[in-house]
């Protein structure tokens, strides 16, 4: 027995049902169009879950940043410079 339509409580005799009345709703042009979308948003899906995999695969082979000292830089040091020129 498929686990897909036992999980959905289907048998066959349903699984027909449901079926031509799809058929019936939409007309056999637009279920092709349905099936269409269907596969492109399922492929987005999966394209877009692999790239977070790798995306995560990559950041735990990195090594872990090196902290940064809090020390002043010797070029950060700012001298405070007055000019007193008289005036003529």
């Amino acid at each position: 027995m498929n686990t897909t339509l036992a999980v959905l409580g289907l048998g066959g005799g349903e699984l027909v049902l449901v079926l031509v009345v799809i058929l019936v709703l939409f007309g056999a042009k637009r279920i092709p169009e349905f099936a269409k979308g269907l596969g492109k948003g399922i492929s987005e899906f999966k394209k877009a879950s692999r790239e977070v995999t790798e995306e995560i695969e990559r950041a735990g082979e990195e090594p872990p940043p090196t902290p940064k000292s809090s020390s002043p830089s010797p070029n950060t040091q700012t001298t405070a410079q007055t000019s007193s020129s008289p005036k003529a």
